[in-house]
């Protein structure tokens, strides 16, 4: 499979703070790559740079078969770029703004909003097309956005954060957006804080921290990197449950839920191995569930940090 983009020993410094350390990346024509990493991790720099819109300090860069350094201008006509931050003008209407953004493509008049009325059309943008942009909600101009980024066809698109501040069904609409344009040929590059994201949609996913790359894999290839798999037994009686913990020596007890914690990866092999040993001491077992490790727990692993998500709940927790 040819490389969309090939990235060795890319650097970049403001000043004197380092905020990328030689990054090697290389996506796939054709697929999904997903860069994570916490704040200030150096995501959106890397965006930046592979979109032209900042020169790196040292480093081999080909996007779209093209030389970054010698050839912008060819990359800049293969790819499209999603900020964080919208880019619709909300004093005009969806559809007006996708015909400026096809004139600053010199498609010309008619192509401009023939082009326009098709992109209204497969982002379900076709009523509100006519209203102002100010009005659209989250969502509809997260679309927007996206349907504006694909005026000029191109083949990398670089999205940055691109699901941030949505409600859960715009998260979702916006993924089956994504997967569409992926499965019509193009490659997506997108930095995310959320890990379900790049779960649900990355071929490949890199974790940047103090803007060095501390994994890259796929997310199965990623989670067993992550300790932590366990499958949790719950007893209703105290003396099963006593019972269990001399049958089961490695387990982690919690006597006052009457739940052992057995340390197991989740294979097929050592879950049937654990049922043996239940089955052979006739304990009776209330309820067993089975976790491996996620994403949450590669990122901790990898960045030593939680996620977002886990921040979240932390800072609630003290508020209390």
């Amino acid at each position: 499979m040819s490389s969309a983009i090939d990235v060795r020993g890319l650097r970049k410094s403001y000043g004197d703070k380092l905020v990328l350390d030689g990054i090697d990346l290389t996506v796939a024509e054709g697929t999904i790559f997903a860069l994570l990493g916490p704040n200030g991790a150096g995501k959106t720099t890397v965006v930046r740079i592979l979109s032209t819109l900042a020169a790196a300090d040292t480093g081999e860069i080909r996007v779209a078969g093209h030389d970054l350094h010698s050839g912008p201008e060819a990359v800049r006509a293969a790819i499209g770029v999603t900020g964080q931050f919208s880019a619709v003008d909300g004093l005009m209407t969806g559809r007006e703004n996708l015909i400026l953004m096809a004139d600053l493509y010199h498609l010309g008049k008619q192509e401009a909003r023939r082009r326009a009325d098709e992109l209204l059309e497969q982002f379900d943008l076709v009523e509100a097309g006519q209203k102002l942009a100010s009005t659209y909600s989250g969502g509809m101009k997260r679309r927007l956005d996206l349907a504006m980024t694909l005026v000029g066809r191109p083949r990398i698109i670089f999205l940055d954060e691109p699901t941030t501040g949505l409600d859960p069904r715009s998260r979702h609409s916006m993924w089956t957006m994504i997967r569409e344009l992926v499965a019509g040929g193009v490659t997506v590059l997108l930095t995310t804080q959320y890990l379900e994201e790049a779960d649900q949609l990355a071929d490949r996913i890199a974790v940047l921290d103090h803007g060095r790359l501390v994994a890259q894999g796929t997310a199965e290839e990623l989670k067993r990197l992550a300790p932590g798999g366990h499958i949790r037994l719950r007893f209703t009686s105290p003396e099963e449950f006593a019972l269990a913990g001399r049958v089961l020596p490695t387990a982690v007890p919690n006597p006052e839920t009457l739940v052992l914690q057995v340390p197991n990866d989740g294979s097929v092999h050592a879950l049937r191995d654990l049922l043996a040993r239940i089955d052979d001491a006739s304990l009776e077992v209330d309820e067993l569930t089975v976790h491996t490790p996620d994403l949450d727990d590669v990122f901790f692993a990898v960045t030593g940090q939680p996620t977002s998500h886990e921040e979240v709940l932390q800072n609630e927790g003290t508020a209390k």
